[in-house]
């Protein structure tokens, strides 16, 4: 949580924080400021001390929503900067920067850099700052295990209730696109229609979920899953938009969208094959739900989160399949860790891999993913079970979000001859 950035600071022996970039999807920005429509902006906080916000001044009023102290770039007359620097840009940035630190007491001691920047322009920035504030160091953190990253393992009430508010927009889009698709009519040849007639591709599917979930309000910024037959069985294959829907074949359909602006994210995955499914397949989810089912049984508080990926591990290759526990880099059967934090990021702590520390545990505040699933992308199919998890201060696990674990939906306009 926020009140514990300081605490943070101090642990790593970090004197400072600065971050760079849009407060609109730039986690670390969009976390301290509650985002806004401010460009190009520049945050400074100096440990004990509250955050200070650099802006342009076209921008105020955005920056006025942070309720952090404002400080408008034109306090700094960048002209006269600019000749004092030969007119080296970013030679005058770093001058300009150096003014800025000052102004906030940041003149010594260790900075750790973060945001969602171009990185050459920032490095070079840092370089010349580097010269102009010797006494100054800065640092870079581990993405996985940053101060931000540590900060934002736990929610509070409020923040659980904007991404349950996501999942509400996740599964009403999940439902429109079942209804959709088992409304369709079917071909001969078992290819789904759409209402002009012409066969039914995943990248009309993909247009229809981009459009209802623009409707809600939402983005998704990192993209969404929804993918047929052997792309299923990738399991980050985005689907081939000239593929055929057809029934009988896998369809994983994994949707992650964030409030607009870059705020919280949903995670959500359902396994489906429309009309009918083969033996093998239904053979394969029954798996994947059987385990999804136990984990849910066995969830406990304070537990270490990779114990839940050894678990998965130990029942998938109790059936035959590969996982990464014995096998390195698998790219069939079980192929990935079982979860992973949710929050301003679609990953955050905490991780689930089989190496993870044991301090990435399910601790009261954390929302996390539970995915189990198995690929096999020569066989054509691929299945995954997934839902956004809450571990709520009385240490029960809460699903975020209700929504059917149906495989096999029944089509409307089609009779099985």
């Amino acid at each position: 949580m926020k009140s514990e950035i300081d605490a943070l600071m101090q642990a790593r022996d970090m004197d400072a924080i600065l971050v760079f970039g849009n407060a609109e999807h730039n986690p670390p920005m969009y976390y301290l400021t509650g985002g806004g429509h401010v460009s190009h902006a520049t945050l400074i906080k100096k440990r004990g001390s509250d955050a200070t916000l650099f802006f342009g001044d076209m921008e105020r009023d955005e920056a006025a929503k942070s309720g952090l102290k404002l400080i408008p770039y034109s306090t700094y007359d960048f002209e006269e900067i600019f000749k004092k620097a030969n007119r080296n840009s970013l030679l005058a940035g770093a001058m300009r920067l150096e003014l800025m630190l000052k102004d906030v007491g940041v003149e010594s001691g260790r900075v750790g850099v973060y945001g969602t920047y171009d990185i050459g322009p920032i490095f070079g920035l840092l370089t010349q700052l580097q010269k102009l504030m010797p006494n100054l160091e800065f640092v870079g953190e581990p993405r996985e295990d940053s101060i931000f990253m540590r900060a934002m393992e736990t929610k509070d009430e409020s923040d659980v209730a904007r991404i349950r508010k996501m999942g509400k927009v996740t599964t009403a889009v999940v439902g429109r696109v079942a209804d959709f698709l088992t409304s369709c009519e079917v071909r001969d040849d078992e290819v789904l229609l759409n209402e002009d007639g012409s066969a039914l591709t995943v990248g009309d599917v993909h247009s229809r979920i981009r459009l209802w979930v623009a409707e809600h309000g939402a983005e998704l910024p990192s993209g969404f899953i929804f993918a047929i037959g052997r792309d299923a069985g990738v399991p980050h294959s985005a689907g081939n938009p000239a593929d055929l829907m057809k029934l009988g074949q896998t369809i994983v359909f994994d949707i992650y969208p964030a409030e607009a602006g870059g705020g919280y994210y949903y995670d959500f995955t359902r396994t489906w094959s429309l009309g009918y499914a083969t033996p093998e397949a239904q053979e394969l989810f029954d798996q994947v739900k059987e385990i999804y089912d136990q984990l849910n049984e066995n969830f406990d508080l304070n537990v270490p989160f990779k114990n839940y990926q050894k678990m998965t591990c130990e029942y998938f290759e109790g059936k035959g399949h590969k996982t990464p526990m014995n096998t390195k880099s698998p790219v069939e059967g079980y192929v990935h860790s079982l979860g992973h934090g949710v929050g301003i990021n679609i990953h955050e702590r905490p991780f689930s891999g089989i190496n993870t520390s044991d301090e990435e545990r399910l601790a009261p505040g954390v929302v996390i993913t539970s995915e189990p699933g198995l690929y096999y992308p020569e066989k054509g199919m691929g299945f995954r079970i997934e839902d956004t998890m809450w571990v709520r201060p009385d240490g029960r696990m809460e699903i975020l979000a209700d929504y059917p674990y149906d495989f096999v939906l029944p089509m409307k306009k089609w009779n099985k001859k």
